[in-house]
């Protein structure tokens, strides 16, 4: 269920994991750990601190090394320059950054800010689409607004980072929390919500078949289209299948119902590639293709 794929600043991401590497070993995130309530102030949550450690740690040698003017042409460059540099993030958020929490508007100075690494130190992060071709968009290097979201699934909550392309440089410029429900995915997350715990409605929510793409036996450099039955579910199942929070990007594309989705699994500095492709089928929703 892997397949390569290189998802740009490889050199960033790779510095990314030896700061996590070199953050308190206590940490370890997988697949699905969030903390279980959200504050009124989710600003402080998931972030890192930013202790006095020697000059030559990782993350001021992060901070020190200056982002490529070319980074801010491809969001995902900026972002993950933005996830690991402290300075380059403090640089990049419009101060004071406008706060939406449920209808109640406020601000958040440069002095209440703390730095927020997003997925960086979990090895992955998701993505939904609505077709192939948008799929397309994660390499556009036009667009001027993307929006980046925490899904707390368990909580029904959505917090939403919004970034703008201002003069050519990427800027945070809006925090945006609601209700799941508001969120023009939320059909489609309940199930998911439901799908990644619950192993029996797994195997009542699949196609039959599934179509499915595997390694040739006989050419490492080849794939083979195939499928399989709800049967055999335990034997193709994905290895990460993230639960109760997740992430998702939209990168300018627009963010609507729809009765087909592609859940995307991507790996960071690693070759890790799953996605998932359901349909709305008779009011429920059914994996019909992974990859």
């Amino acid at each position: 269920m892997r397949k390569e794929k290189w998802t740009g600043a490889i050199t960033l991401i790779a510095a990314i994991c030896l700061l996590v590497a070199c953050k308190d070993s206590k940490k370890q995130v997988s697949a699905g750990d969030e903390p279980t309530e959200i504050s009124t102030d989710t600003l402080a949550t998931d972030t890192i601190a930013m202790p006095d450690e020697p000059k030559d740690s990782v993350e001021n040698i992060i901070a020190a090394t200056p982002m490529p003017k070319a980074a801010d042409e491809l969001f995902d460059d900026f972002f993950f320059n933005f996830s690991a540099n402290e300075k380059l993030q403090m640089e990049r958020v419009n101060f004071p950054l406008a706060v939406n929490d449920h209808g109640k508007k406020s601000v958040v100075a440069a002095t209440e800010w703390k730095m927020e690494t997003f997925f960086a130190d979990q090895g992955f992060y998701t993505l939904i689409f609505d077709s192939e071709k948008q799929m397309e968009v994660v390499k556009d290097t036009t667009i001027s607004h993307v929006v980046v979201e925490k899904v707390f699934l368990e909580q029904k909550q959505v917090e939403q980072y919004v970034f703008d392309r201002q003069e050519g440089l990427w800027k945070l410029t809006e925090i945006d929390r609601h209700a799941l429900l508001k969120n023009a995915n939320s059909d489609f997350l309940n199930f998911y919500d439901k799908f990644s715990k619950d192993s029996l409605f797994q195997v009542q929510s699949l196609n039959a078949p599934v179509k499915t793409v595997i390694p040739d036996p006989e050419d490492d450099f080849n794939m083979l289209e195939g499928e399989f039955y709800p049967e055999q579910w335990q034997d193709f199942k994905p290895e990460v299948l993230p639960q109760g929070f997740i992430y998702n990007i939209q990168y300018g594309q627009p963010c609507k119902g729809g009765a087909r989705k592609i859940f995307v699994i991507r790996g960071i500095s690693n070759s890790l590639e799953i996605e998932m492709t359901f349909l709305l089928k008779g009011g429920e929703w059914r994996l019909v293709k992974l990859i």
